[in-house]
This record gives C-alpha cells, sequence and structure tokens, in this order.
C-alpha cells in the first residue's frame, strides 16, 4: 500500500479525511506519525496559496506524494472574514467557543438573510516529480444566532444549512463528509490521485 503525508496537524481534519479516503488502497500519514515537526509560514492570501506553500514544503522534505488543506469560513456580512485567517482568526491559541461567540456578537441584530456564509477547503497535492494538483469544495449556509450540536469542530457549532435545518455540528460525520467543503474537495482529489499511477 502506498502511503500519503497528509501535511495538518489538525486531528479533527485528519479524522475526516482518513474516513472520506477509507476507499483507497493509501495509507494516509500525519506529519507527526512522520516525526516532521516543521512549521510552514502560510503566508499567501488566498486558500490556494496556502495549500501550495504547505504541500510544496512537507513534499521537498519527504520526497513523497503530499496533501495539504487550507480552509476556512467566510463570512458575507463581515467582507468575507474570517476568511484565510480562520484559523488564526483572535490568535491560534484562542478556542473555538471564544471564536464562535465573537462572531455572534458581531452579528447580533443582523437578519439571517445577511449572515450568508460558506466554508471553502482547498487542497494541494504535490507529486516526487514537482507536479501539483488543486481541488476546491464549498459549502453555502448561514451563521446561527447560537451555537448548536457537538459534533464536528472548529466553526462548525456556529455554521447552519439552510436545507437541513440545522447546524454542521449536529451532522454525524458520514452526513457531514457527504455535504461538506472538505468532502467535496477529498473526492475530486480522489479522482485526480487515481489517474496517477503512484496510487493505483
Amino acid at each position: 500500500m502506498r502511503s500519503i503525508i497528509f501535511a495538518t496537524g489538525n486531528e479533527g481534519k485528519l479524522r475526516e479525511i482518513r474516513q472520506i479516503m477509507a476507499d483507497m488502497d493509501v495509507e494516509i500519514r500525519s506529519m507527526k506519525e512522520e516525526g516532521i515537526t516543521t512549521e510552514v509560514k502560510e503566508d499567501g492570501t488566498t486558500f490556494e496559496e496556502n495549500a501550495i506553500i504547505k504541500a510544496k514544503a512537507i513534499a521537498e522534505l519527504t520526497k513523497e506524494i503530499v496533501l495539504a488543506d487550507d480552509s476556512g469560513l467566510e463570512i458575507d456580512y463581515l467582507n468575507g472574514e474570517p476568511g484565510v485567517y480562520s484559523a488564526r482568526y483572535m490568535g491560534e491559541k484562542t478556542s473555538y467557543e471564544i471564536k464562535n461567540q465573537a462572531i455572534l456578537d458581531r452579528l447580533q441584530g443582523v437578519a439571517k438573510e445577511q449572515r450568508t456564509a460558506r466554508f471553502v477547503c482547498v487542497i494541494a497535492a504535490v507529486f516526487p516529480d514537482g507536479t501539483v494538483r488543486i481541488a476546491r469544495g464549498t459549502i453555502e449556509g448561514y451563521i446561527g444566532e447560537k451555537p448548536a450540536g457537538e459534533n464536528g469542530f472548529g466553526y462548525d457549532p456556529i455554521f447552519y444549512v439552510e436545507e437541513l435545518g440545522c447546524s454542521t455540528a449536529e451532522l454525524t460525520d458520514a452526513q457531514k463528509n457527504k455535504i461538506s467543503h472538505r468532502g467535496k474537495a477529498l473526492r475530486a482529489m480522489k479522482e485526480m490521485l487515481n489517474e496517477n499511477n503512484d496510487c493505483k
């Protein structure tokens, strides 16, 4: 079985990634499992730039196929914030409970139709020959009036999906993976990986 390194230290992301890619004959290994402690400075201005920066940096170290994602929450009323700074919003060590409440406070009194938002996920794959492939996925929704649900992670408790009438933190893993931004991007990336002989 061929292994792929996924450049993330986020256990929630890694769990979702392994679930979605479970049907591939590929072992997904984390940076921690590879003993990689390098911190990559993500100073791009788009999700695409940051995903490529991260994947290239780890690929140069390992000479393996490396996947990296950059993802975040875009809130239209807040001019796209927190966007590419989603993980660093209010500081990387600030809990998401505090981050989520801060967003709710900023949207206090704002009508539902103006609370539109989306999750965005961009996955970059860097192959040993230097080839770079990109996949992007989004899910549209809105910011609710209060947090709900115990599943998921990050901003899931405040992100609601209109057609489901609940937050993404109220979905099971299977339900969320089917519709999520990360699920869409990973399924597109799986097709690209299957086109590569190293991953068949």
